[in-house]
């Protein structure tokens, strides 16, 4: 893994919230990059093609919102 994993997110953002747990919950760990906070995480999200949160990424791999792709990163870091 390059960085590991990193969960772009707001504040206000349930399904964002439903990510973190699921994650936590997990035992992968996990940065947080808060795209209200800092515009240049909104350019990195945009960058894998997405406008909106959450949006999980593991190496160049990025899935949007709380699916079963998400699913595989998980799988993926815990065979890590």
């Amino acid at each position: 893994m390059d960085k590991g994993v990193i969960v772009y997110t707001t504040n206000d953002c349930i399904e964002c919230t439903m990510v973190k747990k699921v994650l936590t919950e997990e035992g992968i760990p996990f940065q947080v990059r808060d795209i209200s906070i800092n515009a240049e995480y909104q350019q990195e999200v945009e960058k894998y093609g997405y406008l909106g949160v959450p949006v999980t990424v593991l190496g160049n791999k990025a899935v949007k919102g709380f699916t079963n792709k998400l699913k595989e990163i998980i799988e993926t870091v815990k065979k890590s």
